[in-house]
């Protein structure tokens, strides 16, 4: 089974193999490690997984993955533990400063193959 939860544009994406899709719980946060980089990986009720920085540029602290999941209409979207601040989990755009100037979060591409959910970093590296 492959769900592609995300298309990756860029030609120099290194994909990194995370976790069983089983191992994420829907509607709930996980932390990874990704080449030494800290990333959240959100699962929705529908099976898509995403996957942002762990950063809260608000905040400045690694805690995006315990976040809470939910949406606004159609979107996919992850309030900061923090601050509250609101993020769409596809674009990284911040949805709801409470008070504040936006900023974004990093998104990663992400796909799951065979039960295996990759993230990609463009040059194994960076954000897009």
């Amino acid at each position: 089974m492959t769900i592609e939860t995300t298309t990756p544009t860029d030609l120099g994406v290194v994909w990194h193999e995370i976790c069983s899709l089983k191992s994420l719980s829907r509607e709930r946060g996980a932390a990874a490690l990704v080449a030494g980089r800290q990333v959240a990986l959100f699962r929705t009720f529908d099976d898509r997984v995403y996957a942002v920085q762990q950063l809260d540029p608000f905040s400045g602290a690694n805690v995006m993955s315990r976040g809470i999941v939910g949406t606004r209409g159609d979107v996919p979207t992850v309030a900061s533990p923090m601050y509250k601040q609101v993020f769409d989990l596809r674009t990284g755009s911040c949805l709801d400063p409470v008070g504040k100037e936006p900023h974004s979060l990093a998104t990663f591409p992400v796909h799951v193959v065979d039960d295996v959910v990759s993230v990609g970093l463009p040059g194994g590296h960076g954000a897009r």
